[in-house]
């Protein structure tokens, strides 16, 4: 019956005229670099493939899942990188679906030795496809017998919707720290199902990010160990709904480990992240779990979610960074996390 009510209320939210949307979220949020900030596409300065899967509340048989694709690498004659993504968000097994394909561009900017500057624009062209088919109304449902009636709810006389979206973002890095912002939904698009009838504007998301890298470590004897700690914030706000990510990411040697929690400005915890990442020279996967602590934690299982990346090149590393020498000019990687 949960799952029912479920779809129930997804479908009562797309016949509205006011609908206070929220997008796609991903816990790695850096593993899914393109979609946080379109600044960082060519930031690895070598071509680099990345896959996501996210299954969000997956005992309810009505889950949020979705799959990501994309591609970057950096183009010396642009001066800066060029992306793609490829996204789709499936809610209620499909009962809505949300296809996004987005190209973008980052211009890099070195502004003295020790700071340089991202600065990426994006478009992508979204398809959102409604299976009516596959929703229950309130008026299908016997108390005793479940779903039995036909429901009286008037079909909209379109079933998918397709538009055009924009958005801009940019990166500072500062030796070892990093801040970014971005503006998604620039042109604050319609998603109606029935465009020309109703309105159901997805408003403008701003987000910020930042963090820092710090090298830690210790000599006892002949017993060294050297590993990294890196503090990371990520604050969103779409229309009404504000949220704050904060934790850390601790790195030694090949592994990852993450923790954060994530709540809403009221200061209502929503979930605890965490973390469990590896990586080489040219492969990272990361696996995360979402565990709920808010009052959802009594219809919901939290959310798994495993991303993959493949450089299809090799970093030359220094003390002072990832780096590379083209045309006799040293181009600094941005040092944040990967996952």
């Amino acid at each position: 019956m949960v799952r029912w009510r479920f779809v129930y209320i997804i479908c009562c939210l797309l016949l509205t005229s006011f609908v206070k949307a929220q997008d796609v979220e991903f816990s790695q949020f850096y593993a899914n670099r393109l979609y946080l900030n379109p600044a960082f596409a060519g930031s690895e300065y070598v071509p680099t493939l990345g896959m996501s899967y996210r299954n969000q509340w997956p005992q309810n048989n009505r889950p949020f899942v979705t799959y990501s694709a994309s591609y970057d690498q950096y183009v010396d004659v642009m001066n800066g990188g060029l992306g793609i993504l490829i996204l789709q968000d499936n809610q209620g097994q499909g009962a809505i679906k949300t296809t996004t394909a987005a190209g973008m561009y980052s211009y890099s900017l070195d502004i003295n030795r020790d700071l340089s500057m991202n600065i990426g624009l994006k478009a992508s062209y979204n398809q959102r496809k409604l299976d009516w088919n596959s929703l229950v109304f309130s008026d299908m449902i016997d108390p005793l017998y479940g779903v039995i009636y036909p429901s009286r709810e008037v079909q909209p006389s379109n079933l998918s919707n397709s538009y055009w979206d924009f958005s801009m973002g940019f990166i500072l890095n500062y030796k070892s720290i990093y801040f970014g912002g971005v503006i998604d939904h620039l042109s604050e698009p319609n998603e109606a199902f029935n465009a020309s009838q109703n309105v159901a504007v997805l408003p403008r998301k701003y987000t910020l990010h930042a963090g820092a890298n710090i090298p830690m470590g210790y000599s006892r004897g002949l017993m060294k160990s050297n590993f990294t700690i890196s503090p990371n914030l990520l604050y969103q706000r779409q229309l009404g709904f504000e949220q704050i990510n904060y934790g850390m990411y601790l790195s030694r040697n090949n592994w990852v480990v993450g923790g954060w929690f994530r709540h809403n400005i009221s200061f209502d915890f929503d979930a605890f992240i965490v973390l469990l990442g590896y990586q080489t020279e040219k492969i990272r996967i990361g696996y995360s779990y979402d565990y709920v602590v808010s009052n959802l934690v009594k219809t919901n299982s939290g959310a798994h979610e495993i991303s993959l990346s493949y450089l299809l090149g090799k970093a030359k590393s220094s003390c002072s960074g990832t780096h590379f020498l083209r045309k006799k000019r040293r181009i600094r990687a941005i040092r944040c996390p990967k996952f």
